[in-house]
């Protein structure tokens, strides 16, 4: 299935405060082998995972979006985890 702009945007939304909680957590109870590095890590493996998972139930994939959608899901990746590393390293 095609996904249209505005329900991507509506999924990265919902990922990015997902993820901004979910560091939260994660930086408020450091417990992960390899320190700041390793929540990074799994953050990150949490973005991909979560973000597969919502594409799934939209009947679509990461595999199926345009070039100019997955550079946007990109774009936005690396924002966060730039806000996260700005909130949680300093």
């Amino acid at each position: 299935m095609v996904l249209k702009e505005d329900t991507l945007e509506e999924i990265l939304t919902y990922l990015e405060k997902a993820i901004e909680n979910l560091a939260k957590e994660t930086f408020d109870n450091l417990e992960f082998e390899g320190g700041l590095q390793g929540a990074e890590n799994f953050l990150q493996n949490q973005f991909d995972i979560r973000l597969e998972n919502l594409l799934v139930a939209k009947n679509s994939s990461i595999h199926h979006l345009e070039s100019k959608m997955k550079n946007k899901v990109i774009q936005r990746k690396n924002r966060i985890f730039e806000k996260i590393n700005n909130e949680y390293k300093n």
